[in-house]
C-alpha cells in the first residue's frame, strides 16, 4: 500500500471511529446509516460534489460553507454534518469515500453483519438474492448484506467474495481452466 493511501485510510478510520462512537452514545446509528447512503449516492451522482471534496482550488471556508449547505439540504444528522464541516476546516474532505466505507464496516461488525460482493452475468432476481443470502448466512453464521454487480463477460455463473474467501463458478473461469488444461496436454 502506498504511503498516501495509508495516511488517507488512517485519517478516514479516525473520523469513522469518532462518528460511530458519537452516534452510538446518542443512539442515532440508523440515522447515520441513512446519511452514509445519501452521501454515497451524492458522490456517485454528482461530479461537482466530487470536485468539491477533491479539488485544492477551493479554500477551507468555501469547502466548509458548501458542505454545510449540502448537509442541510440533504437533511444529514447533526453528528455527520458537524463531522463534515470539521473535515472541511481541516482540509480532510478528500477522505470522505474511505470514511463512508470504514464507517459502514464498523457498523456492520457491531451488528454482526458481513458484506458479500457478488458478480453475476445478469442481474439477480429478488428470489435468487434471498436464496444466496440465506445460503451464505448459513455458511458464515452471520447476517449477510449483498453488494451485487453485473459483468456480462462472465457468460454465466457467479463470483462471490465474502471477506478473504472467493468462490468463482463463472463459465468464463471454467473455460479458462479448460484452456489451460488443453495447453498442458498439447
Amino acid at each position: 500500500m502506498s504511503e498516501t493511501a495509508s495516511i488517507s485510510t488512517g485519517i478516514a478510520n479516525r473520523y469513522a471511529t469518532a462518528v460511530y462512537e458519537l452516534a452510538s452514545e446518542a443512539k442515532t446509528l440508523p440515522k447515520i446509516e441513512k446519511d452514509l447512503d445519501a452521501l454515497q449516492a451524492a458522490l456517485a451522482d454528482s461530479e461537482d460534489f466530487q470536485d468539491l471534496i477533491h479539488s485544492p482550488i477551493y479554500t477551507r471556508e468555501q469547502q466548509a460553507s458548501s458542505i454545510s449547505a449540502i448537509a442541510k439540504k440533504m437533511g444529514l444528522s447533526d453528528t455527520m454534518s458537524k463531522t463534515l464541516e470539521l473535515m472541511a476546516n481541516k482540509r480532510r474532505l478528500f477522505v470522505m469515500p474511505q470514511l463512508i466505507q470504514n464507517l459502514r464496516e464498523i457498523i456492520a461488525v457491531e451488528k454482526g453483519e458481513v458484506t458479500a460482493d457478488v458478480v453475476s452475468a445478469k442481474a439477480l432476481t429478488k428470489a435468487q438474492s434471498d436464496k444466496l443470502s440465506k445460503s451464505l448466512a448459513a455458511t458464515t453464521g452471520k447476517k449477510i448484506t449483498l453488494n451485487a454487480t453485473v459483468d456480462e463477460t462472465l457468460i454465466g455463473g457467479l463470483i462471490v467474495k465474502v471477506g478473504s474467501k472467493m468462490i468463482d463458478t463463472s463459465i468464463r473461469s471454467k473455460l479458462n481452466s479448460l484452456q489451460n488444461v488443453m495447453k498442458e496436454v498439447g
